[in-house]
């Protein structure tokens, strides 16, 4: 959550107009938000029926809304447009922060955290062992960074309204793990999942392994076997 309340804390002060939770997920934010902004409706977007059921549950929203967060249009200019850790999935940030900053109230905010750990050695390392293993099989290409630098994104919105950018690095202890570098343990789910994917038995074994002894000379074990991890997050609020 702190990346989370960390974005939120920069929002300042809001015109009338619905809070807007984008890619909400299950509700994960909802009690910052209201707690923060009791006199606005509260909308949360999500695609995920499973996701959003659980959000539902806080009562914490007014509005629960399944649909595609690139393409979602509010009811009405949005006071706020919210997104904790899920703008990342989506493709042309060039075109896509604009477009929901058109959606916006004027004095309204849009606030935007996103991780930016493509170029960090937790997801680096996928790529280079991937290609050095099994030559041609992987078009890195496919592989682009998702977030850009903070840089960028306040060139993109400083036209359009007061930007702030900036990019914390949040040091993550993760616990040992007897069959794992904690490392993979975090990142196989997420990140090393496409290769894995377009991998047999044997082969991902073999990626695997080596993924591992690479993890640990860039995250070295602590004597209890944990891992400490820094994840670079990439933030920026526009307010029109």
């Amino acid at each position: 959550m702190r990346p989370a309340l960390d974005l939120l804390a920069q929002v300042g002060d809001l015109p009338d107009g619905p809070v807007i939770d984008l890619g909400c997920g299950n509700g994960a934010v909802a009690t910052a938000l209201a707690e923060r902004f009791p006199g606005h409706p509260r909308i949360g977007v999500d695609a995920s029926p499973a996701m959003l059921a659980k959000a539902a549950e806080s009562g914490l929203y007014h509005v629960i809304c399944e649909a595609d967060i690139a393409a979602w249009v509010p009811p009405e200019p949005a006071a706020l447009i919210y997104s904790n850790a899920a703008l990342h999935w989506l493709p042309d940030h060039a075109a896509l922060m604009p477009r929901l900053a058109a959606r916006l109230a004027p004095g309204g905010v849009l606030a935007v955290q996103m991780p930016r750990q493509y170029g960090q050695p937790s997801h680096r390392f996928l790529r280079d062992i991937a290609a050095a293993m099994f030559p041609g099989r992987f078009d890195l290409a496919d592989w682009q960074p998702p977030v850009a630098p903070a840089a960028d994104y306040w060139a993109m919105l400083e036209p359009l309204g007061e930007v702030t950018a900036w990019e914390t690095d949040y040091i993550q202890p993760l616990p040992a793990d007897d069959d794992a570098h904690p490392v993979r343990r975090f990142t196989e789910s997420t990140a090393m999942r496409p290769f894995l994917d377009r991998m047999d038995q044997v082969e991902a074994r073999s990626f695997t392994r080596a993924y591992d002894e690479a993890l640990a000379s860039a995250y070295p074990l602590r004597p209890d076997g944990s891992a400490l991890m820094p994840f670079r997050r990439t933030f920026f609020t526009l307010r029109r």
